[in-house]
C-alpha cells in the first residue's frame, strides 16, 4: 500500500528546506513515524498548526522511498487549554520527551502507549490545578513504564520476596522497587519510602488511568512532586538522553 491512515500526536519537528519540515510522531497503529510537512512554513499552508507539536491528527502519509509525506491531517485534538498555561506546556513536553525516548517504529504496544499519550495529554489539558497535572504525569509514568517492561515492584521486597505492609521500606532507583528495613542492612539504599507513600504509588499505577480514587483526592502537592522526581529519576535510570523538558519543570 501506498497510503497510511493513522491517529498520531506529533512529537517535534525539523527544518528540512525553506518551507517544509519532517515531522516526528507518534501514531496508533505503527509506533514512531515521520513524514515531510510540505509548504507547511508558508503563511497559506494547509497543514499549518496542525503540524504543530503535541496536537493530535488522523494523519494521510503517502510512502515514499526514502521519506513518506503527509497528504493530509484532520485535527482531532489540539489540548488548547495547555498552550495558555506554562505548568501543563511543560509536563506535556516530558511526557513527549519520555514517548520519544521508549517509542520505537512498528511498536508492537503501539496502541497502549498511545492511549495512555493521549488520555495523560487530554488530562494535563483539563486539570484544574498542579496537583491534577502532576497526578496525571504520574499516572502516565508509572504505566509507561510498565509498558515498556520497566515496571516497578512496590508490594513485595526486591531481596526476600516478602510482602511489605505497615511499615516504611526503601526505594531502590537501580533495582526498581521496593527493599524491606532488614534486607537493607546489607544494601544500604538511603532513599526512604513511607508506606503510605508506597500505597499511592501502588494505586497510581494500578487503577484506570481516569479513575478518580481516594489517593487521587487526598494526595497533596508535596507528595505529588516527590513521586514525580522519585519517578523521573527512574525513567532517566534507563535511558541515557537527558530529559529536556524536566531542568525548566519546577517541582
Amino acid at each position: 500500500m501506498n497510503n497510511v491512515l493513522t491517529e498520531a500526536i506529533n512529537l517535534k519537528s525539523y527544518n528540512l528546506s525553506e518551507s517544509d519540515k519532517i515531522i516526528v510522531m507518534y501514531s496508533k497503529e505503527h509506533g514512531l513515524i515521520k513524514g515531510v510537512a510540505k509548504g507547511v512554513k508558508k503563511p497559506k499552508s494547509k497543514l499549518g498548526a496542525r503540524m504543530d507539536s503535541l496536537v493530535a491528527n488522523k494523519v494521510m502519509l503517502y510512502k515514499g522511498k526514502n521519506l513518506d509525506t503527509i497528504c493530509q491531517a484532520e485535527s482531532l485534538n489540539t489540548f488548547k487549554e495547555t498552550r495558555q498555561d506554562l505548568d501543563k506546556i511543560l509536563y506535556s513536553s516530558y511526557i513527549s520527551e519520555v514517548v520519544s525516548i521508549f517509542g520505537i517504529e512498528d511498536d508492537p504496544s503501539s496502541k497502549e502507549v498511545y492511549e495512555l499519550f493521549y488520555k495523560a495529554l487530554d488530562r494535563i489539558s483539563g486539570a484544574k490545578s498542579k496537583k491534577d497535572v502532576l497526578i496525571a504525569v504520574i499516572k502516565f509514568q508509572l504505566k509507561m513504564m510498565l509498558i515498556v517492561g520497566f515496571g516497578l515492584e512496590f508490594d513485595s521486597c526486591l531481596c526476600c520476596r516478602e510482602q511489605i505492609l505497615d511499615e516504611d521500606m526503601y526505594f531502590s532507583v537501580q533495582m526498581g522497587g521496593v527493599v524491606c528495613k532488614e534486607c537493607n542492612e546489607a544494601l544500604g539504599v538511603k532513599l526512604k519510602l513511607h508506606h503510605k507513600m508506597r500505597d499511592f504509588l501502588q494505586a497510581m499505577m494500578q487503577f484506570d488511568f481516569c479513575y478518580e480514587s481516594d489517593y487521587d483526592k487526598k494526595a497533596t502537592n508535596k507528595v505529588c512532586e516527590v513521586c514525580f522526581n522519585l519517578l523521573n529519576e527512574y525513567i532517566q535510570s534507563h535511558t541515557d538522553k537527558k530529559i529536556k523538558a524536566i531542568s525548566v519543570v519546577d517541582v
